[in-house]
């Protein structure tokens, strides 16, 4: 081990938010140990603005309870953990973790239980890379590197500490650690660590739960590095994995998501992650679609039935909560009515609570090439950006556009065929203009309606069907004519 001053590392107080600062000291006034480890000092040390500040004591949850009170929330079973809340910020506080006395293990070898509290330096060795092993106690000053972690930083090594087929069998989950931080931190994953990142090795996920692996997937769609993840994901095998009925391949549509995705957080806007398992999901919606529209099902129906398989089928592999589904069905169902909106509809369409993801995906859809949306998405941007008046105006003029294009579709269905109709009497036509007007007197003296007795006559015998009819005389003096009592 070897104890590093924090201005060499270029750690200093200022870079730290007042919540973990207040959860340092109070834990040290209660007489206890407290450090800073994990991502927070790692980033700080790549001059990266870390998200949020990990916590790590010689005191039990119970007792980080008792100094907290009712700011403090103990959760976990497997892996038990304190969490703190200072104002409006959540920090959390692990114990010093010692090496189990009885392994508590799955047949694949997963860790089961971890709460064996110990020292700070069997607390290192239980964690997984190296990067993630820098103690930082702010008040001294001083930074414990028990592995020469800031090594790895300087030639931004991924390293696991101990042998990594093992740390992949106590906890699978690190396979996607190993991807996310390679991506997000532009580092190199050790070769040691290659050598067992096999496709067996990523079956190994099917043992963790599906609601950790959707809450992984959550951090890998929202650390603003998508588009790097997702090529590693596919090359590693992980992707088979995580989703279910995804085939591994990014459509253009899927690409052009993630650079959204992480344009928007470069940028400090807000993302919501369902958006992207609405993205990637839409393939298989699509293909399920068909499948009830060839059985006859009505489109509403079809829609909501493919919907309700599709999230059931990837349910089998990260279960995405009820909010999250119900976010993901009504933008799918908004791309039908933004398709063929209603004229009368389009301004209470535009103030819908899922107006805008559903139109950011139709956007989405268009410019990655996307023919079926016929130009709506350009046409609803342009339509955000009018005045009232403006927006009447292209109201009426998609209205004219939509009943033109209707009244097309109807002339090309019900068009008859047209068949050419041979003349009566094979007349020649007069070339003088007094014979055409003579040919003209002598149409309009000729009856129009033209009894064709003399030339009809001859072929109605007596065996026609129509005088073959039997006429049946009616009594009248039996039919009382007028109201009945």
């Amino acid at each position: 081990m070897q104890t590093l001053r924090a201005s060499k590392c270029g750690l200093s107080t200022a870079q730290l938010p007042p919540s973990i600062l207040d959860v340092i000291d109070s834990l040290n006034k209660a007489g206890y140990e407290a450090y800073i480890v994990g991502g927070g000092v790692r980033d700080m040390m790549l001059g990266l603005n870390p998200k949020d500040f990990d916590a790590v004591t010689n005191a039990t949850p119970a007792q980080v309870k008792e100094v907290f009170g009712r700011r403090c929330r103990i959760i976990g079973r497997r892996f038990e953990l304190a969490h703190v809340y200072s104002g409006r910020e959540l920090i959390e506080v692990a114990t010093f973790r010692a090496p189990p006395k009885k392994a508590v293990t799955s047949a694949s070898g997963m860790i089961l239980r971890d709460n064996n509290w110990g020292t700070i330096e069997q607390d290192f060795a239980r964690r997984d890379f190296s990067i993630n092993t820098l103690y930082y106690q702010p008040r001294k000053g001083i930074v414990l590197d028990f592995c020469h972690a800031v090594d790895d930083i300087k030639t931004r090594t991924l390293r696991f500490l101990g042998e990594p087929a093992q740390r992949f069998e106590e906890d699978p989950v690190r396979m996607l650690r190993a991807l996310r931080f390679a991506a997000k931190l532009n580092f190199q994953i050790d070769q040691s660590i290659l050598d067992v990142f096999s496709v067996e090795m990523t079956q190994l996920l099917r043992d963790v739960s599906p609601h950790r692996l959707y809450d992984e997937s959550q951090k890998l769609f929202t650390m603003g590095h998508l588009t790097q993840v997702l090529p590693m994901l596919i090359e590693f095998g992980v992707w088979k994995q995580l989703f279910a009925e995804i085939p591994p391949n990014l459509t253009a549509f899927i690409e052009r998501a993630a650079r959204n995705t992480d344009q928007r957080i470069q940028i400090g806007k807000t993302i919501n992650p369902a958006f992207f398992y609405a993205v990637l999901l839409w393939k298989p919606f699509l293909e399920r679609c068909d499948f009830y529209l060839n059985k006859g099902v009505v489109p509403a129906e079809a829609r909501a039935q493919a919907g309700l398989d599709v999230l059931k089928r990837q349910a089998t592999r990260t279960i995405i909560p009820r909010f999250a589904e119900t976010f993901i069905r009504e933008v799918w169902e908004m791309q039908t009515r933004l398709l063929n909106p209603k004229p009368q509809q389009i301004e209470a369409l535009a103030g819908h609570a899922r107006f805008r993801a559903g139109f950011d995906f139709l956007l989405l859809r268009e410019k990655s090439g996307d023919s079926s949306t016929e130009g709506m998405g350009m046409w609803w941007e342009s339509y955000q950006e009018m005045t009232t008046d403006q927006k009447e105006i292209a109201i009426r003029q998609y209205n004219r556009q939509r009943s033109k294009s209707r009244r097309k579709a109807t002339e090309v269905v019900d068009e008859p065929k047209m068949t050419e109709i041979e003349p009566l009497v094979n007349v020649p036509e007069p070339r003088s203009r007094r014979g055409r007007k003579e040919r003209v007197r002598s149409d309009e003296s000729t009856p129009r309606f033209m009894e064709k007795a003399s030339g009809d006559s001859s072929q109605v015998g007596a065996d026609h069907p129509i005088l073959r009819r039997k006429r049946v005389k009616r009594d009248l003096s039996q039919v009382v004519f007028g109201p009945t009592q």
